[in-house]
């Protein structure tokens, strides 16, 4: 057997404890604190020291991941709540679509007259490296931190249960390819950004030379 047989072995078992515990009488699961199990910046999940290589077996932990205000992440069942270690994310996109649709409006043009209006929305769509969709919306919004040293942004865009996904290299030079410029009458910066769903998502911001 392989160590990374015996990392899959492991994590399985660990899988079968945390759906197979009966919930405690209470209303919440029982906190079992920190177990060995962690995601390092690219996405591997680790536990005991050894990647789990079965993707199967990350997306069935993934199912019962949650992050709490804090920052916190954890492995939630019923019976049971495990905290793990996260190093950035819990999930890297790494391929963004972008997708123009009919987007139908009724325009009023006076007492019983109404004109269909039909206009094309564009819709932003990210896969993550364990083949989960979701749309930039007002729901999973986009954020962009940037090294204060040295200006590298970091860009992350929000999912379910409080978790976040952040968007490899390649991704965010995709959004930077698609995005448009806004200025506010007498702003000194202009705001760079993607639309999707009708909405605008900055990306950053340059100074204007001319105000």
């Amino acid at each position: 057997m392989t160590q990374n047989d015996k990392t899959v072995d492991l994590a399985e078992n660990l899988w079968k404890r945390l759906r197979s515990g009966k919930p405690p009488s209470g209303r919440h699961p029982q906190i079992c604190g920190d177990i060995p199990m962690s995601i390092n910046r690219d996405g591997t999940w680790y536990y005991q020291g050894g990647p789990i290589g079965r993707m199967e077996l990350v997306k069935l932990f993934s199912t019962v991941l949650q992050r709490d205000e804090d920052g916190g992440h954890w492995l939630v069942t019923p019976a049971e709540m495990a905290r793990i270690e996260v190093e950035d994310a819990a999930f890297v996109v790494v391929e963004v679509v972008r997708d123009s649709v009919n987007s139908e409006t009724s325009i009023d043009t006076g007492p019983t007259d109404q004109v269909d209006s039909v206009a094309k929305t564009d819709i932003i769509r990210m896969r993550t490296n364990i083949d989960q969709w979701v749309e930039l919306d007002e729901n999973h919004p986009l954020r962009v931190e940037e090294n204060p040293e040295t200006g590298e942004p970091s860009p992350y865009i929000a999912l379910d249960r409080g978790l976040e996904a952040r968007l490899n290299r390649a991704s965010f030079y995709q959004l930077v390819d698609w995005a448009e410029e806004i200025t506010a009458p007498d702003s000194t910066q202009t705001a760079i950004g993607v639309y999707s769903h009708g909405r605008f998502f900055k990306i950053g911001t340059v100074e204007n030379d001319d105000v």
